[in-house]
């Protein structure tokens, strides 16, 4: 098959960490020919959905993992699948690039659904699932913020569509700070802010769950450092090897038809004790960590998920 991948620069990537590095390169062991473009370089041309960029090779070698063809624009209606893979925040570039790629899905298939991905953000999927969620409140409205402090006491606020642990604040019954907080976030951005009830059991790990078409393959345990809240790996969460639990396996259980039948091939949930905080759907991570800890070709059922969409 002939495979986009559109993502961030591929030269700064962590080639043992990166998931679309990983993705990409079990592409190319199935006999995929790969092509490369960042998202600036999308592009609506009188009907045609177009992208300018690089066929791609990929190689497991530390300053050396990828070669790049000769530029090219391509039609991406032209190609068999495109990866919807970079990283947010999830802002109205980001949701531009899921209308312009909606336009040739699903005759080319997009990676994750791209409408499904816009109306669907991490933190706001988790809202259709109140059961399963810990105390949580989405509001710009300071007054509101502070009720729902008063009521739960320990919170945790962070910007609706942020992502790798930024601006993700801990706010203790005794914190004094929430106004200049709001302040804060309401002076650079429009956006309301998500605060959740603080889970205690956050100390033991923040569990990553893969799925796969709608099928859990494994978990991590992302463990913060030492005199941190946050466990994302991009601000020094260690991660480790974990089994998946009952509860663990009963959130997927509800989740998982939902994510299947709305195109969402690869997501990665975060769990806290028994509760489900976050639905990752733009660009989630974490599968080559577990592919090292249980041993599973994860890229491969996702190739293989793929596959049998597109018939072989």
């Amino acid at each position: 098959m002939k495979i986009a991948f559109q993502m961030d620069p591929i030269g700064p990537i962590d080639i043992n960490a990166d998931t679309t590095f990983r993705i990409a390169e079990e592409a190319q062991r199935r006999g995929h020919e790969l092509f490369y473009y960042t998202p600036d370089m999308l592009a609506f041309q009188e009907g045609r959905i177009t992208a300018r960029g690089w066929p791609l090779t990929v190689r497991r070698v530390e300053g050396d993992h990828f070669s790049l063809g000769a530029e090219a624009e391509v039609d991406l209606s032209e190609f068999d699948v495109v990866w919807l893979r970079q990283d947010p925040p999830f802002d109205m570039f980001y949701i531009t690039t899921t209308h312009l790629l909606q336009r040739i899905h699903p005759e080319t298939l997009v990676v994750n659904d791209p409408f499904w991905v816009r109306n669907y953000p991490e933190k706001l999927m988790v809202l259709d699932f109140p059961d399963l969620t810990p105390p949580t409140t989405i509001a710009r409205d300071l007054t509101t913020i502070r009720a729902f402090k008063e009521a739960h006491g320990d919170i945790i606020l962070k910007p609706l569509y942020g992502n790798g642990g930024a601006g993700v604040f801990r706010l203790t019954e005794s914190d004094r700070n929430l106004s200049s907080l709001h302040e804060l976030f309401t002076g650079f951005s429009r956006e309301p802010l998500i605060a959740q009830k603080f889970l205690a059991d956050v100390s033991n790990g923040d569990k990553r769950v893969i799925l796969v078409d709608g099928e859990p393959v494994g978990a991590i345990n992302r463990v913060p450092a030492a005199g941190e809240t946050r466990s994302n790996m991009h601000v020094g969460g260690r991660p480790e090897k974990i089994e998946m639990s009952a509860r663990d396996l009963e959130i997927c259980a509800r989740i998982g038809p939902l994510l299947r039948d709305k195109g969402q091939i690869l997501v990665g949930i975060d769990v806290i004790g028994d509760y489900l905080t976050e639905i990752n759907v733009t660009s989630p991570t974490g599968i080559q960590e577990l592919e090292r800890f249980d041993g599973v070709n994860v890229a491969g059922r996702i190739w293989e998920a793929i596959e049998a969409r597109r018939g072989g």
